[in-house]
């Protein structure tokens, strides 16, 4: 189904009016004792409308973090003294004025609020603001619709998945009033999040960063959400969007080829029954994705297996696991998550491990919010969102300096700096402690490479509880075959087993992996990459007019960045490229080649001085020819210089 013209939204989660305060002041003095000062304080003066208290000499330091997070931004002990009374202060005067609401924020208000937020690092207020509402300038929702560029020209964007990027995008045009047509391969929305409900799946960075900024839920119950949590909010979010009804499920894109004479896409799409249907649009938006193709290694003997298989992703509920012998094979993220779930009710777990995960510390990973904190949400105006934005500050440098590396660094190939070092070290601590009485298990579970080459995991010491569970084996074996009845590795041994659980990741480089993408020339997009998925921005490929990637090449943050960040600002320099088409009167614009090897080189130099960048790291990071192509190197700072604008220096625009 298509779409045209629709009104604006803002934010869909929006509240005009918040819950009054009517508590004692010793209450309010237990809140102000619990909060996360730099969001109450920034609260208090948006909502007072007094950023006089926002001084230089309380702002958070944002000291760097090596494994743990400091609280409030690693504000001193007199600062959080000070801080304390000025919102004791603040939170009576919000009850005494029954201040309930807050409004639009003078430019000036919001440079003194992103100045005390940032430590006044004015290179990170544009990209913040696209994540506040309170700002005039959000630069975020288009300031343009359709009708009025291009009113009666025939122009229709073909979106492909509605998962996060789909959703991001399909809101974006549909303010804009842009006609599209979204399909989705599954029977409903959620990409990654209706698919993976395996034992234990949730968020493993924290839920406020993990949300848009055009729907800003604030009443999160866990601190990382559970997988329904999130599947729930999407869901949420489509419906409050319009865009449910909007969305052809079981329909999956299964060829694309570019008329040049047209200016247009001939698509080819194939529903859930197989019928094929072919048509035509100026447009594509691909956002399916890159973690979606599972990774099932080949075993000999696999055929053989009588008893029952299932990758993560793929998860079968009908199947009743407990109580049966259960292998799990990984150690990665999903693996992490399925083996503390499930230990305690299965009759044995044998988890197959290639190399160990590092863990960073996170004792709070399945708590939920505060009882305080859920009272400010409800009780002080925007807190949530000053949350949120708080979340998303402190996660632009992230922990970049922890795997940057050194110069002719002594330590390699274990740790690629003295602060990778020390962070390596510290983690082994914590693992030594968790580990203690099993020295057999901590020489397995200690990894062999740098903290931060492949991704690390939170860690609130159930993984070390679960290995070292009187049922639970570890092998470090390799896989040598699958029997009738189980698994046979390298040392003889064979392990008797009911379910084979593949917690083997993904094939994140296989980029438009099973659709066909013809650009000009006749040129299929793997026939032109060559194993080696390369985008400009990580969303346009020369070659391939009007096609956009959401989630391509070299977008994924890994140690820093908020990835709805990274995706919205995708999905709407998308339409800012269409309005460049749509504002010239041409039929397409193609990215020079040009621009494209320069936006890679730039990418790979910063990547090959990270830890994941090293020559003697291998992990899923890199693709087929050892090019580092999913992760992002810079900041979302430097993610919004380069998409805030669609230079036309580095496109051909096709008349």
């Amino acid at each position: 189904m298509s779409t045209s013209g629709i009104d604006r939204y803002d934010d869909l989660f929006w509240r005009d009016e918040y819950e009054p305060i009517t508590e004692s002041d010793d209450f309010l003095q237990e809140i102000a004792d619990k909060a996360d000062l730099p969001s109450l304080l920034v609260a208090i003066a948006a909502a007072t409308g007094d950023t006089a208290v926002l001084t230089e000499d309380l702002r958070p330091p944002l000291t760097p973090v090596d494994t743990i997070g400091h609280p409030h931004g690693g504000m001193s002990e007199a600062q959080q003294h000070k801080a304390r009374e000025l919102a004791l202060a603040g939170l009576r005067r919000l009850r005494d004025e029954r201040i309930t609401s807050v409004g639009m924020l003078s430019d000036t208000a919001v440079t003194d609020v992103l100045g005390y937020l940032t430590g006044g690092n004015a290179d990170w207020s544009d990209s913040l603001k696209h994540e506040l509402d309170l700002a005039e300038d959000k630069s975020a929702a288009p300031d343009w619709r359709f009708e009025d560029v291009a009113e009666g020209r025939r122009f229709e964007v073909l979106i492909v998945g509605a998962g996060v990027s789909g959703i991001a995008a399909g809101h974006r045009y549909r303010q804009a009033g842009v006609p599209f047509t979204m399909i989705d391969a599954a029977d409903r929305l959620g990409g990654t999040w209706q698919k993976n409900h395996y034992p234990g799946v949730r968020l493993d960075t924290p839920t406020f960063g993990y949300s848009y900024s055009f729907a800003q839920r604030v009443d999160w119950p866990h601190q990382f959400a559970e997988g329904g949590e999130i599947d729930d909010y999407l869901n949420t979010v489509a419906e409050r969007a319009g865009l449910i009804d909007l969305i052809e499920f079981g329909t999956r894109l299964v060829s694309s080829r570019w008329d040049d004479e047209a200016g247009a896409w001939i698509v080819v799409t194939r529903d859930a029954q197989g019928v094929e249907r072919t048509r035509t649009f100026q447009a594509i938006v691909s956002a399916v994705g890159q973690l979606d193709i599972p990774n099932i290694p080949d075993f000999p003997g696999a055929e053989r297996f009588r008893g029952v298989t299932m990758h993560s992703q793929e998860w079968d509920d009908s199947y009743d696991w407990r109580g049966k012998r259960v292998a799990v094979i990984g150690t990665g993220a999903s693996a992490y998550q399925i083996v503390p779930a499930i230990y305690e009710e299965v009759a044995s777990l044998t988890v197959f491990q290639r190399s160990a995960p590092w863990m960073l510390p996170a004792p709070t990973y399945h708590d939920n919010h505060s009882e305080a904190f859920a009272w400010l949400v409800r009780k002080v105006p925007y807190y949530g969102q000053w949350y949120r934005l708080w979340v998303i500050t402190q996660g632009i440098p992230g922990r970049f300096h922890t795997v940057r590396a050194e110069k002719d660094w002594p330590g390699a190939p274990l740790s690629v700096s003295a602060t990778n070092r020390k962070v390596r070290d510290e983690l082994i601590a914590r693992l030594t402690e968790q580990f203690e009485g099993r020295p057999d298990l901590l020489e397995i579970a200690v990894p062999s490479y740098p903290p931060g080459a492949k991704r690390m995991l939170r860690d609130n010491g159930v993984w070390a509880k679960a290995l070292m569970a009187e049922s639970t084996t570890v092998s470090t074996h390799a896989i040598v075959e699958l029997t009738e009845t189980g698994i046979r590795t390298a040392d003889g041994t064979h392990h008797e087993v009911d379910l084979i659980v593949y917690a083997t990741g993904f094939k994140p480089s296989d980029y438009l992996d099973g659709v066909e993408v013809i650009g000009r020339g006749g040129v299929e997009i793997h026939e032109f990459w060559k194993g080696d998925a390369r985008a400009y921005n990580g969303i346009t490929v020369p070659g391939y007019p009007n096609f956009f990637m959401l989630y391509g090449p070299n977008i994924g943050g890994v140690v820093a960045g908020s990835l709805h960040f990274m995706l919205e600002r995708a999905g709407e320099y998308s339409l800012e490229a269409i309005r460049e088409v749509l504002d010239r009167g041409v039929k397409a614009l193609d990215v020079t080649p040009e621009a494209l090897d320069r936006f890679v080189e730039w990418v790979d130099r910063e990547n090959r001085l990270m830890a994941w960048g090293q020559p003697y790291v291998r992990s899923w990071y890199q693709n087929s020819v050892g090019r580092v192509s999913q992760v992002w190197p810079y900041t979302n700072a430097e993610y919004w210089k380069i998409t805030e604008h669609v230079n036309p220096d580095d496109y051909d625009f096709l008349p």
